[in-house]
């Protein structure tokens, strides 16, 4: 199967009018460059920006992508092709270097009911289905207009601890705190036509498919890329506390194609108003289509950026922040009632016009090639091609 049918659908539909920069192996240096989209260009921004982080950090990025001089360019089409392709040559990474990649989790109704299910099935999905049952006939219409940390959402949380269904999950969907967690080391995520790992002895998993925000260190949010924040359903379901197992395995930190920084025709604003799609197709004629929305959010991207960088929590080289999905895929894949799980082999693709296309094919963590480039390797990197001038 292919990822895409055209390299093209990896771009936003109105791309002319975008933004857009991210990172690409040079296969000459042997090392990462950042690059801006100019046309049919991929043009070469390094010797300006040596990293994204310091291109983001500057007042202007949006100046710099579109009117700095180039070290170099290759064309759009064949990187994106030879990216879909898994090729060796001139190719995208993840739009990410120096950001510490943080996720915030159960921010729409729908997944913080799944978390519940999760939990109360203790990660058995064989009893998804009657978990589900019980927990939506309970509290599932309850919740939806109810704004987290409000007095509406206090005289919620005393009913339902009266009636002992107060669980961890509608803590942090509901209490005046969000959960924001650290998804996985710096430099670790993978990109367009990656492989996504799902790591080994997981029978219960899923793709969640989201927006992912950056932000400069001093918290301000000045682009949006697509993110897979892959997660582990059994093993979280066993204990909240396996979260980091459930969350951060190779590959399991998917981001891209590009970052699209914020300018007069993409903003916040339009972030707020994303449909994002959802396609899983499997070498075993399994096929899942759904959308997810962001107008659902319960707590709005500004609250969630606040709770994770402040006098609090300082990022000197600024986060990749996902947002948190409304889709927690529950069509049955197998035996009735255990709900969905990936096979290895899916081809997941995550879409929205503004942003262009995520796709990937699913792996086993341990079988997908491993991380071996840190923060040591790209400094050295750096640093022979004299790019650590002050």
């Amino acid at each position: 199967m292919k990822l895409l049918e055209d390299a093209f659908d990896a771009l936003p539909q109105d791309r002319d009018a975008a933004t857009l920069v991210g990172r690409l192996h040079d296969p000459v240096e042997d090392g990462p460059a950042v690059v801006a989209v100019r046309g049919d260009q991929l043009v070469d921004l390094t010797d300006t920006a040596p990293t994204l982080t310091d291109l983001l950090e500057h007042p202007d990025a949006g100046a710099i992508a579109r009117n700095a001089p180039a070290r170099g360019a290759w064309p759009l089409e064949a990187v994106l092709a030879e990216t879909l392709a898994g090729g060796p040559g001139a190719r995208l990474l993840a739009p990410s270097d120096l950001q510490v990649l943080k996720a915030a989790g159960v921010t729409f109704v729908q997944s913080m009911l799944e978390r519940v299910i999760e939990e109360r099935s203790g990660g058995d999905s064989s009893r998804s289905a009657e978990t589900r049952a019980q927990v939506e006939a309970a509290i599932g219409g309850t919740l939806s207009a109810v704004a987290p940390g409000s007095s509406e959402a206090a005289a919620v949380k005393e009913v339902l601890v009266r009636d002992g269904l107060w669980s961890q999950y509608l803590e942090v969907g509901l209490g005046p705190d969000p959960e924001i967690f650290t998804k996985a080391p710096l430099l670790a995520a993978v990109g367009l036509g990656a492989e996504v790992g799902i790591a080994g002895g997981s029978d219960w998993n899923n793709p969640e498919p989201e927006v992912a925000l950056a932000l400069r260190s001093d918290g301000t949010i000045v682009g949006a890329t697509l993110g897979n924040d892959v997660n582990l359903r059994d093993v979280e379901g066993r204990s909240a506390l396996l979260l980091p197992k459930a969350k951060d395995n190779n590959a399991s930190a998917a981001l891209g194609p590009f970052l699209r920084l914020f300018d007069d025709s993409f903003g916040l604003d339009d972030v707020r108003e994303l449909d994002l799609r959802l396609e899983v197709t499997g070498v075993d004629g399994f096929s899942l289509d759904g959308v997810s929305t962001m107008r659902e959010i319960s707590r709005d991207p500004l609250e969630l950026a606040a709770a994770a960088v402040g006098r609090h929590h300082q990022y000197p080289d600024g986060l990749i922040l996902y947002t948190g999905t409304l889709f927690a895929p529950t069509e049955d894949r197998g035996a009735e009632g255990k709900g969905f799980t990936h096979h290895v082999g899916d081809v997941v693709r995550i879409s929205t016009p503004k942003l262009g296309t995520l796709a990937g094919r699913v792996a086993r963590s341990e079988d997908c090639p491993p991380w071996d480039f840190g923060v040591r390797a790209l400094l050295s990197n750096l640093a022979r091609r004299g790019l650590l001038a002050t």
